[in-house]
């Protein structure tokens, strides 16, 4: 799909967009270079936010798609829906923390959103946010996601998800109608 009004181009991505997904991911919530943009943990979590095989994994999944956003032959964004029976789970969502702050992030929400109903026929969006993260939780119930007040622990020791620097972590669901 090209969305000509904001110069992007949205598309599954390849096992040829591993390496560049890997990276656009890690610098928009990991080390110095996240914070660039607001959407950095590098407060919260140190080492890794992902790696090659949990993005090949997404890429690989029959009933996943890690939708790429290019704009100019760059990717510039991602994000992984999962179709789950009735509802999608919203994940792996990464921009470019340059281009953070200028809506890019909400153009691709919608998109990820219509797809999600349109083409799975989904009626809800499901994702987990660490619910420290009060900026991005507000972010998110501005698009119309609700707090659930359901908690799943944080992977406490699997460095695949990160290093913690602090031991209140925990993933909270929030979820949207898409009907």
């Amino acid at each position: 799909m090209d969305t000509s009004a904001a110069g992007l181009t949205f598309r599954d991505a390849t096992d040829a967009d591993v390496d560049a997904l890997v990276g656009l991911i890690e610098s928009a919530y990991r080390g110095e270079s996240s914070r660039t943009g607001w959407t950095t943990e590098a407060d919260i979590l140190d080492g890794q936010r992902t790696d090659p095989e949990g993005v090949l994994a997404v890429v690989k999944s029959p009933d996943s798609r890690l939708l790429t956003v290019e704009r100019d032959g760059a990717v510039v964004a991602c994000c992984q829906l999962e179709h789950r029976g009735d509802h999608a789970y919203f994940g792996m969502f990464a921009v470019s923390p340059a281009l953070q702050g200028a809506g890019l992030g909400k153009v691709i929400m919608t998109e990820a959103e219509r797809y999600a109903r349109d083409v799975w026929g989904a009626g809800e969006m499901h994702m987990t946010v660490i619910s420290v993260r009060d900026d991005l939780i507000a972010w998110y119930e501005r698009r119309g996601y609700r707090r659930t007040g359901r908690m799943t622990p944080f992977p406490y020791g699997d460095e695949r998800f990160g290093v913690p620097r602090r031991a209140d972590l925990q993933f909270e669901l929030l979820v949207k109608p898409l009907v």
